[in-house]
């Protein structure tokens, strides 16, 4: 037995189960009887003992079967979802499943939630899994039932010979199965066909639906333990550099509850100038909190405005020697001299915050000589070694026990908000419950940057691309807070992938060069994060508008322009296992989707369509979408209405159908909002809004029509968290475009800079 963190766990032996998550696969065994195989550390007291053929789910003496999650659950059934590959390769009905989400532990690997991966990484992982349990089960069946393997069928949680069967839960109670798989014999594995699936891809009960209906589930602003104290945090000027001269909480002992302020001492630099308001309760935190004065020396930051980092994006964009080369084709210069003309614009996009429902927070709790934090989290691989450092521990002594989300839509892969609540726990001796204020959440945000972007191409023959630049500037998230995953560019400089992802576009442009530039000036003036789509939430913005500005300047129509340079020559052929049929795929969402808008139609005066597309996040994980918006400006007012939405999605195998449904709905409904309501700017190093009466998402009186449709289609299943949310700003934009003849290159589109617009090209009503 083994003790971490205040708790006994038994470490499952090489015997009971070996895996390994790299390239090489992953190697099952299955434990004999008595083998020491135990349940989850984190799985419910009450469950019965459990056969656990891989770290992965157990089988109870019951035929239950309980899966372990990995994926940080914040609305999007992500367990269902994941629950459902392995029942299925295992051959039991979806009523005998459950799902339990784990806590932080080594052995899982790579814990993140994020990028549309879920299901694109766990499916093939399971499918083995699912499907090397199933062998398992009917290797072991078949000597209780005293026939040959080959003579035996697994369905429903049996194993069935003729008119002979015995359930699972019959098999573990004989005794548990005896065989063992190498990384090869995984490989091999028969996998059921596309046409024999009984749960992938067919409507199943989401498994967390009934605990969020009835109150029961617990999410991390509902984490509490006897004798905790709450506090609430006095943030300083600057998100770094700013550092605590004096505390004066001569006001604040007055309120009843009140105990203490604290300034933060961190190693890890994560909270610098942090201030905690300790408390016997949330409102006398709160009281307290309005009450202590403190005074700071800030950073640089505190001068720092939007429009300061916007011109230095501009300015990184103008030196032609800075950046990251991630697309370096030969000849684009070349082209550039001997084009017959050529067409240039530059596109922006403001600052944009997370705004999830659930403010962030974080309970820390010392246990012996470590932590536990308990939080909702999307990457706990990545904030434990700050929690670690922060606290001067081993990350061996902290553990992240994991709860439901309110939201993350990146924000928590940023755990940040942990490090305030484990050093307060930390000085004081016991429990600190922390929880942000909206206002406090919005400031301490990890918001979208803001971006600036320059696109050139170089026309030839009939209107024909010959060579294309995008130059885009913004804050690096990854560079800020996970360099390791920054690999380098074609020039050796390292980049953020998140930051530039959809740049490398299935078009054929001819000659390509992308240059990506980290933008210093926003970097060190908040902390970029990872929201929502990433990098695509502005390259696409920007790629989508221009392609319609190209096809403008060529006089062809838009959707026929796309489809013309969707052609999967060369390297847009796509590749196996990911991307089988390269832009092929993408040009039949765009066909579909013209077809479902009634492109080319004659419309009502001041009303046009645009059409958008995009592949999801990355080359090798591409997701193809297009969006149609329909859209009327109000010439008077600068008010642009959506009037529907059409979207086609090709996502290979879509293993749950509600689920990607929902996914789409609501990155779609978000590009929305992030393309006419929602953005915020930097004034003097923070965030202008900080609560929903000045910063304004899309209200429900605002969503318009909605048709989504799925190609069918047998190929990999891959992410659709995200993509839905790139392609709807641009459609808008290129809708605009149809019904006025005015192009606005900023995000968002509010109704002034419509009319501005709509004034410089004369279009406006007088």
């Amino acid at each position: 037995m083994h003790r971490i963190a205040g708790r006994d766990i038994a470490l499952p032996t090489r015997r009971s189960f070996l895996i390994a998550t790299g390239a090489a696969g992953a190697v099952f065994g299955f434990a004999r009887a008595g083998a020491g195989s135990l349940a989850p550390a984190t799985a419910p007291s009450t469950l019965p003992p459990q056969f656990e053929p891989t770290i992965w789910y157990g089988i109870g003496r019951d035929g239950v079967v309980t899966v372990n999650i990995i994926r940080a659950e914040m609305g999007q059934h992500i367990g269902t979802s994941l629950a459902r590959i392995i029942a299925e390769e295992l051959a039991v009905d979806w009523d005998q499943v459950r799902i339990v989400h784990v806590d932080s532990d080594p052995k899982w690997g790579l814990m993140v939630t994020g990028g549309s991966w879920s299901v694109w990484q766990t499916f093939p992982l399971y499918s083995q899994a699912g499907a090397a349990g199933r062998i398992a089960m009917i290797d072991a069946g078949a000597k209780l039932i005293g026939v040959a393997p080959a003579a035996c069928t697994a369905a429903g949680g049996k194993v069935s010979a003729g008119a002979r069967q015995v359930s699972f839960a019959d098999i573990i109670t004989h005794g548990l199965p005896d065989r063992s798989f190498t990384p090869d014999d995984l490989k091999a594995l028969p996998i059921k066909a596309a046409a024999r699936r009984q749960l992938i891809g067919r409507p199943v009960a989401a498994l967390d639906i009934p605990a969020k209906v009835n109150g029961s589930a617990v999410y991390g602003i509902d984490a509490k333990i006897p004798g905790m104290v709450h506090a609430r945090p006095k943030l300083p000027p600057t998100r770094n550099a700013s550092k605590v001269v004096s505390i004066d909480d001569a006001a604040a002992r007055k309120v009843p509850g009140y105990l203490r302020s604290i300034a933060l001492d961190d190693p890890s630099g994560t909270v610098p100038g942090w201030v905690m308001v300790i408390a016997e309760s949330v409102v006398a935190a709160d009281r307290a909190c309005a009450l202590v004065n403190v005074t700071w020396t800030s950073g640089d930051a505190a001068h720092v405005s939007e429009k300061h980092i916007q011109d230095r994006a501009r300015a990184l964009i103008a030196d032609p020697k800075g950046g990251a080369l991630v697309v370096a084709d030969d000849g684009v210069d070349a082209a550039f001299a001997s084009a017959a003309s050529t067409v240039e614009a530059t596109y922006t996009t403001a600052s944009v915050l997370h705004f999830q429902m659930e403010p962030v927070n974080a309970l820390a709790v010392p246990v012996g000589k470590g932590f536990e934090i308990h939080t909702g989290n999307q990457w706990q691989s990545l904030i434990l070694p700050t929690l670690a450092k922060a606290l001067g521990v081993t990350e061996a002594q902290v553990v992240m026990k994991s709860y439901l989300l309110g939201g993350g839509f990146g924000r928590r892969l940023n755990g940040d908000y942990a490090v305030p609540a484990a050093l307060a726990a930390k000085a004081l001796g016991r429990p600190v419950k922390l929880l942000c204020t909206r206002a406090d959440d919005a400031r301490f945000d990890s918001i979208r940057s803001p971006s600036v972007q320059t696109l050139r191409v170089a026309l030839g023959a009939g209107g024909k691309v010959t060579a294309m630049t995008h130059d885009v500037a913004a804050g690096w998230p990854t560079q800020v807070m996970a360099a390791f995953f920054m690999p380098k560019a074609k020039n050796g400089v390292p980049y953020d992938p998140f930051a530039i992802s959809g740049a490398d576009h299935w078009y054929n442009v001819g000659a390509h060069r992308v240059r990506a530039l980290s933008n210093d000036l926003a970097n060190s003036t908040f902390r970029p994060g990872w929201l929502r789509s990433v990098g695509p939430g502005w390259i696409n913005w920007a790629l989508e508008s221009f392609i319609d500005e190209v096809a403008a300047a060529a006089k062809i129509d838009p959707v026929a322009y796309r489809l013309q340079m969707l052609d999967a020559s060369g390297g847009n052929a796509g590749s196996a296992p990911n991307a089988v049929g390269g832009a092929l795929r993408q040009a039949e969402v765009v066909r579909r989707v013209a077809a479902k808008s009634g492109w080319g139609a004659k419309l009502p005066a001041d009303t046009g369509i645009g059409i958008a597309t995009s592949f999801g996040q990355e080359r090798d994980m591409p997701t193809w979408v297009a969006c149609a918006a329909r859209v009327h400006v109000d010439r008077a007012t600068g008010i642009v209405r959506v009037q529907k939405l059409d979207l086609v999605v090709d996502a290979g195998t879509v293993v749950d159908p509600d689920g990607a449904l929902a996914q789409v709905e609501g990155g779609a409904l978000w590009g929305l909002s992030m393309a006419l309501y929602e953005g915020t700017e930097i004034v003097n190093g923070q965030v202008a809004d900080t609560n929903l009466d000045s910063y304004t998402p899309l209200r429900i009186g605002d969503v318009p029509e909605m048709a989504i449709e799925f190609v069918a289609s047998t190929e990999v299943p891959v992410g659709l968290g995200e993509p839905a949310t790139t392609v709807v700003g641009p459609a808008i934009g290129n809708a605009i475009f149809a019904a006025t003849g005015t192009r606005i290159r900023h995000l968002p589109m509010r109704p002034a800079a419509v009319l501005a617009a709509l004034a410089e090209t004369g279009s406006a009503k007088r």
